[in-house]
């Protein structure tokens, strides 16, 4: 099972909020704060990635 959303390690942040890491087979792993324009931290599992769980809720992190 992969991340639909594909928000990889280095890639920019698309809105601001909580970012959870799911691993390669579909595993849910720990959740980042994330702000728009900056760089994903990198994950703890190779082939990981992010999927937006809880976007901010003010006008800085809109899309």
């Amino acid at each position: 099972m992969t991340n639909p959303d594909g928000l990889k390690p280095g890639n920019k942040v698309p809105a601001s909020g909580q970012y959870q890491q799911i691993g390669p087979r579909g595993k849910k792993g720990h959740e980042v704060t994330s702000v728009k324009g900056k760089s994903f931290p990198p994950t703890t599992a190779p082939g990981s990635t992010y999927k937006l769980v809880d976007k901010t809720k003010n006008k800085s992190g809109e899309v």
